[in-house]
This record gives structure tokens, C-alpha cells and sequence, in this order.
């Protein structure tokens, strides 16, 4: 089992939901957290609620590349290393293919799919020097096509792809690459205001968990792709 304790986490997409999930039950196992967010008030807001000193917050829009950049420097110059990469950020927009707009289109195909791209484009170099581990949020909806969801399928299917496709590249390295395919999860996602309602869900701290066991997994294993689901349905 590995040890990821002062380990150096940075998470995408990390000021509500499930980045916020992930990054308050990396900080409960001891792993130093840098989370972003294009607002940089909701940004500092969310480190104040994880109440931990070893929390850096940073103004970071996936879309553009020289942002990841950026990130990734503040995070080398707080911490001095980059351990792992949880590329989280996203958005969804449901119409049918005849209806939907181009600016939704472009705005999940950016941020859900060339948002990752930035982000391990930009983190790759810090990887490969800590032998690291680069995560994904994926979706069901990147396996699973339904009415309504062109844009969000096409997105999700990408990272999917794009991710094991990375994970191929990037053992010679001896960093690991693991997409998390979630389902029904209680989040902010959509505009969603979570409530008890939402307690047959998967829960953030959940994914949180899932991601801490697979960082201190032995060496030599890896679940590549992982598919989650609630227990029950509602």
C-alpha cells in the first residue's frame, strides 16, 4: 500500500460538488491540496471550508491552456511537487441534436473534453518527475447515449477515450491514468441544489474515498476505467 500522506493533489472543478468531495477527503488523509475554479471568490471560499492550511486556491478557466500552465507553476512554487492530477471540471447541456445551440456545444466539447486535454498537457511534465497518478471524471453518459444528450455524450465518450488512450502512453513513465465513470451523484451539477432527496445518490466524499484507495493501491495495479453507481435507484 502506498503511502500519500504530504502528498500534492491538484483538482479541477474543485468549489462545489464532486471536486469539492474529492479534494475535502484528500485533505482528511493527510495529501496537500491546490483546487481551482474560474471564480477566484468561490475558489478561496471553498478553501476556507476545507479549513486546512495546506490548501491552495487558484483562478484557473480549463478552457485555456496558458491557465493550466499557470496552475501548475503556482502549484510547483507553493509545494515544490505535483503528485496527483484530478481533472474534474465540467458542464452539461441537454436539447436534441436540431435544437442545441453552438455556444452549448463549444462550451462542453472546451471544457469537458479539451479541459482535461489542458490540464494533463499542461501537468504532464511535474507526472512523469513524481511517477504519478492523473485521474478523470468521466460519466455513464461517456458509455451510455440517450435522447437529449448529443453534446454531453460526445464530451464524456471523449474523455473516456482520451484517458485510456493517455493511460497507454503514459505507463512508460510509470504514471497511471484512471477514468471514474460516475452516475447518479449529488452534486451541484446542472444547477442542482442538493437535499435530502439526494441521499440515495452517490455521495462526493464517496468518489473522495474511491480516489484515495487508488492512490495508495500497490504500484502494479491498475483499474483503468471504473464505472459507479448508486446501490439502488431512487
Amino acid at each position: 500500500m502506498q503511502n500519500i500522506e504530504n502528498k500534492v493533489a491538484y483538482i479541477t472543478g474543485a468549489t462545489k460538488g464532486i471536486g469539492f468531495g474529492i479534494a475535502k477527503t484528500l485533505v482528511e488523509n493527510g495529501v496537500k491540496v491546490a483546487i481551482s475554479g474560474r471564480n477566484i471568490e468561490d475558489v478561496e471560499k471553498a478553501k476556507q471550508l476545507l479549513g486546512n492550511q495546506n490548501v491552495l486556491a487558484i483562478q484557473s478557466d480549463v478552457r485555456t491552456f496558458e491557465d493550466e500552465q499557470k496552475a501548475i507553476a503556482e502549484i510547483i512554487k507553493t509545494f515544490g511537487q505535483l503528485d496527483f492530477v484530478i481533472a474534474n471540471a465540467g458542464l452539461g447541456k441537454f436539447a436534441p441534436i436540431d435544437e442545441i445551440s453552438l455556444e452549448d456545444w463549444n462550451a462542453m466539447i472546451d471544457t469537458n473534453l479539451t479541459g482535461v486535454f489542458h490540464t494533463l498537457k499542461a501537468s504532464v511534465s511535474e507526472l512523469k518527475k513524481s511517477k504519478g497518478y492523473y485521474i478523470s471524471i468521466a460519466s455513464l453518459a461517456g458509455i451510455n447515449f440517450f435522447a437529449n444528450g448529443a453534446g454531453y455524450n460526445a464530451s464524456k465518450f471523449g474523455v473516456v477515450g482520451f484517458t485510456q488512450a493517455a493511460m497507454l502512453d503514459l505507463r512508460n513513465y510509470d504514471i497511471k491514468c484512471t477514468t471514474i465513470l460516475p452516475g447518479s451523484v449529488t452534486s451541484h451539477f446542472n444547477d442542482h441544489q442538493p437535499d435530502e432527496n439526494d441521499s440515495w445518490k452517490i455521495q462526493p466524499e464517496d468518489l473522495g474515498q474511491m480516489i484515495v484507495d487508488l492512490f495508495r493501491m500497490n504500484s502494479n495495479v491498475l483499474p483503468s476505467k471504473i464505472e459507479v453507481r448508486p446501490t439502488k435507484t431512487k
